[in-house]
């Protein structure tokens, strides 16, 4: 196992390198620490060719710029808060907002906004780079002064785990997730409607015409989001449900189902790339890129439609809004922890 780094740009009169680990199948994981961001994962095809299967912009410079979320650490909260208020204690918080009326990963100064300290470590199996950061009390109206570690390892089984912790000293909400967007061909001209995707889960989430939870978990059964069994995202994406058509995709929760192991599987026949995704929070976001965004390149490309898919894991969206969704409060005395990881293979 080995981490080398290589300067990927500069901030604030600040070097921000870009760290690569590469484990002895020669997989690669690289990372930058401003928003403790995920850069490329480099893979084999069922030919032993070697390619990157994630998203992301070529330079730090338009990820400053544009804010894309591309493989970022996402928070202090995944997804939306509606009219970014919530309630607790009887008391109604307003937060910042980022989106229309509402709040969107996290607020104007989220994680991926910010450099975030890193340490390497490496040893005969696994190779990490641990980012950690202080949230102030107050930035993006939250309460509380965050003390936050994200580790990302690799390991020579071919996994990516991404390891969350954080304390606070006041009561506030927590509700991290990586915003990775996965590509399996390898190939930023292709799409992904022809990846094969599977979920356990049983419920979606329906969203309202703003993008937000309804707070109605629906029976997935009978519908494009039944992916109980492996099928083509196109048959979801390209369905004309009026969950799906309006907004020309995924962006939707999927309650996972906590008896399997595996919570997801992802795979690209023609490539033979696979991923499989465990967490033990209670949902993953799958989103598929809906729109074709031209205000920046990705290996020398304008963003296409389609261009990648997400399996942001999290707990429910909104969950402080709606009941039954599931807790992300985090007080004094408490230490949150949580993992997700993603295991890469091959199928011929």
């Amino acid at each position: 196992m080995e981490i080398t780094k290589e300067l990927f740009g500069r901030l604030e009169g600040k070097d921000v390198y870009e760290y690569t680990l590469t484990n002895d199948n020669g997989v690669k994981l690289s990372a930058i620490p401003y928003g403790a961001t995920v850069t490329k994962i480099v893979t084999p095809d069922k030919k032993g060719e070697m390619k990157n299967i994630t998203l992301n912009v070529d330079n730090l410079d338009d990820i400053v710029a544009n804010r894309p979320y591309y493989g970022a650490t996402i928070g202090r909260i995944a997804g939306r808060i509606a009219k970014g208020q919530y309630k607790l204690g009887g008391v109604t918080h307003q937060l910042a907002v980022n989106e229309g009326e509402n709040l969107l990963h996290g607020g104007p100064e989220g994680f991926d906004t910010q450099l975030w300290d890193v340490e390497e470590v490496t040893s005969e199996t696994e190779a990490k780079l641990i980012f950690t950061y202080e949230d102030p009390a107050g930035k993006n109206e939250f309460p509380g002064t965050m003390q936050l570690k994200v580790t990302f390892t690799l390991t020579n089984k071919d996994e990516w785990v991404i390891d969350y912790e954080a304390t606070t000293d006041a009561t506030t909400l927590y509700n991290p997730t990586n915003h990775v967007y996965f590509n399996l061909t390898g190939d930023v001209k292709q799409t992904i409607l022809d990846h094969e995707l599977q979920i356990a889960s049983d419920y979606y989430g329906s969203l309202n015409e703003e993008t937000l939870p309804t707070g109605k978990l629906e029976k997935s059964d009978g519908t494009p989001f039944d992916f109980s069994s492996p099928k083509p995202v196109k048959e979801a994406v390209l369905s004309d449900h009026p969950q799906i058509k309006p907004i020309n995709g995924l962006d939707h929760p999927f309650v996972l189902n906590q008896k399997e192991d595996v919570k997801v599987v992802l795979f690209d026949p023609e490539s033979g790339r696979e991923v499989k995704m465990f967490t033990d929070m209670n949902s993953v976001v799958v989103f598929t890129h809906n729109v074709e965004i031209d205000d920046y390149l990705i290996e020398g490309e304008p963003a296409k439609q389609y261009a990648g898919l997400t399996l942001e894991t999290q707990v429910l969206p909104d969950a402080i809004n709606q009941p039954g969704f599931g807790n992300i409060i985090l007080r004094p005395n408490e230490t949150f922890h949580s993992r997700t990881t993603y295991q890469f293979g091959v199928r011929d």
